[in-house]
């Protein structure tokens, strides 16, 4: 039950202190009117504060009964053109302390600026030269398992072959005495015949 209020009171927080200024803001760029741009910087920078805080004091303020609603009514007061919160807390609190500490702030930027491009151009590098690593090793393993599978099918192949290889020489030495006794049957055959034929041209003469 506590979550779904909270989670109503959120709605409305949203309604009144994001969409209603936004909208506001729309109006003022649309218009060109300097007081209208001048009123809503004004909001958004005292809301910018307030939702830096609101992260620390919903920590710990959280439990304080009519919390969510003061937060709302804090808000309303800002936005109200009668009460002009916004303005007041701008013009009494942050312009003079932002005047004061300007060019501090705006040196501490610039040099978070620099270690925020050094940090990313170290780390750009590091990961770039984990990637290159990580792409040569795979490549490498790739490698050495595509060959170990060649070989493997190269052997499997292989092996029918070599099979059929021997078959067909054991079958030709099989065949091979058969062939030769043939050859030498008919050889003493022909030389029987052609001797018989001399023997009797012989005795006729």
């Amino acid at each position: 039950v506590i979550s779904n209020i909270n989670n109503g009171k959120g709605v409305e927080r949203l309604i009144f202190g994001t969409l209603y200024p936004a909208y506001s803001s729309y109006k003022a760029v649309k218009s060109k009117d300097v007081r209208e741009y001048v009123k809503w910087m004004m909001y958004w920078i005292i809301f910018a504060l307030f939702t830096t805080a609101e992260v620390i004091t919903d920590i710990f303020l959280c439990w304080l009964p009519f919390y969510y609603e003061l937060k709302i009514a804090f808000v309303v007061w800002l936005l109200s053109p009668y009460t002009k919160g916004s303005s007041v807390l701008y013009r009494k609190f942050v312009h003079p302390t932002l005047s004061s500490k300007e060019k501090d702030i705006d040196e501490y930027l610039c040099q978070a600026k620099d270690k925020s491009y050094d940090t990313l151009m170290h780390f750009g590098r590091k990961g770039l030269n984990v990637a290159a690593t990580a792409a040569v090793m795979a490549a490498t393993k790739g490698q050495g398992v595509l060959s170990e599978r060649l070989r493997s099918f190269s052997m499997q192949d292989l092996s029918p072959f070599q099979a059929e290889g021997q078959a067909q020489n054991a079958s030709s030495v099989t065949t091979q005495p058969a062939a030769v006794q043939h050859r030498t049957r008919t050889m003493i055959h022909s030389k029987s015949e052609t001797g018989y034929s001399k023997g009797k041209q012989s005795q006729a003469e």
